[in-house]
């Protein structure tokens, strides 16, 4: 066994093949057939190389390992505006499904309006070695870019609203229905949308949405109104939507609806007696919003699975629109 320095600090120099192969009792080809997942090592031989491996302290060196298997265990994953609520819960989610499958990620970051910093992101992703690419994709231009790459690699993308044949989205669409119904169901028929950015392929799949329901119940479409996701944004659209004369607004995230409750509330209303609100997302804290606020959630975790699924060849992974729920609370009531 290696010699651990008098710190405790571990092993005073690097474990080697050697060295495990000389505790495990077996030849270092052993080892290396071991480490490259070879079929033909019998398991109680695998079982003591391994153990061995865990005694010692030994770390395999990916790099190394890539070399003789062709396969570096790791994907890569593409990211713009990865401080939205959205696109962050997916890494997260990515991440946790691609450890889960024994995988590691590498990850880049490009700006969404940036073509050349997109191909130029994949491509250094691609030079890593990863294995396969999940882009997580809310812009059209993002995805025109990455119709014009050629890398020889697996991507899969999300948040793209079913375009195209490699993407997986959540049907942003139902769920805006399910908030418009919500709302209608509740008897308001004056309703306003406050819509996320105009480049964003979901938000423009949830103001379709919202169009689409109210047509479907014969009711007028009301106000739309146009948010960057921050409750900023919605806290400054409180003055158009009191001036709309509406009592109930759809808004495309969690974030502009808690700005939008803080902005009627200072303008004198009351959410939800003089206008009910329904968000998108389900964002942690919506539970603990004053009202509890009464939104659509995503199964981020689900899609994240499907995407890591897909990317690694699994030609059984579901490639349908992951459905949303609606998550009732608070927020709505009916119109005075």
């Amino acid at each position: 066994m290696s010699e651990v320095d008098a710190t405790g600090g571990g092993p005073s120099r690097d474990v080697g093949v050697r060295e495990v192969a000389a505790l495990a009792g077996v030849s270092r080809q052993t080892v290396s057939r071991v480490l490259n997942e070879r079929p033909e090592v019998a398991a109680p031989t695998r079982e003591r190389v391994l153990a061995a491996m865990a005694e010692l302290g030994y770390r395999m060196n990916n790099a190394a390992r890539a070399l003789g298997t062709r396969r570096s265990r790791t994907l890569g994953v593409l990211a713009s505006d990865a401080l939205q609520y959205g696109p962050s819960r997916s890494l997260a989610a990515i991440e946790a499904q691609a450890r889960a499958a024994g995988y590691w990620l590498s990850a880049a970051f490009a700006g969404a309006g940036d073509a050349d910093a997109v191909i130029a992101a994949v491509e250094h992703l691609a030079s890593q070695g990863v294995e396969g690419v999940v882009v997580v994709a809310p812009h059209a231009r993002t995805l025109d870019a990455l119709d014009a790459l050629r890398i020889g690699l697996p991507i899969v993308t999300l948040h793209s609203s079913e375009r195209g044949t490699r993407g997986l989205s959540v049907d942003q669409a139902a769920g805006a229905r399910l908030a418009v119904a919500a709302l209608a169901e509740a008897g308001h028929t004056r309703i306003a949308h406050l819509a996320g950015p105009a480049d964003w392929l979901e938000a423009e799949s949830r103001a379709q949405g919202f169009a689409a329901e109210l047509a479907a119940r014969g009711i007028a479409e009301g106000p739309v109104l146009v948010g960057d996701w921050s409750a900023a944004s919605g806290h400054a659209a409180a003055a158009a939507v009191r001036e709309a004369g509406v009592t109930a607004v759809f808004a495309a995230n969690d974030q502009m609806a808690l700005g939008l409750i803080t902005g009627l509330r200072e303008a004198g209303l009351e959410v939800p007696g003089d206008v009910s609100i329904v968000g998108f997302d389900d964002v942690p804290d919506a539970a603990h919003y004053w009202p509890r606020l009464t939104t659509v959630r995503q199964d981020f975790d689900e899609l994240a699975r499907r995407a890591v699924a897909a990317v690694l060849g699994d030609v059984t992974a579901p490639r349908d629109a992951v459905l949303p729920v609606l998550v009732p609370r608070a927020s709505i009531a009916p119109p005075r």
